[in-house]
């Protein structure tokens, strides 16, 4: 992993996420010698990855109760999904 000053990472930020994209370099930024982010490659998964996870850990019987309560804590920002 390179590292980059949080000055350098913005002079250089379109550089920046190109090398990101382009070849997968990782980069952790530093602000005043303390490291403070990592910037890192999205894990782009599928269908069928999902499927696989999924088929190998199967629920168990409090699943669905978890997912309800897991659901309840969740609130949706009507304002966030408008153009």
């Amino acid at each position: 992993m390179k590292t980059l000053t949080a000055t350098e990472a913005a002079r250089k930020f379109a550089d920046l996420l190109d090398s990101i994209e382009r070849r997968g370099e990782s980069y952790l930024i530093t602000r005043h010698g303390r490291p403070i982010a990592r910037v890192v490659p999205t894990v782009k998964g599928t269908g069928k990855a999902l499927k696989e996870i999924l088929e190998r850990h199967k629920p168990d019987k409090d699943w669905w109760r978890e997912i309800k309560e897991t659901r309840a804590l969740l609130t949706l920002d009507v304002e966030e999904w408008r153009d």
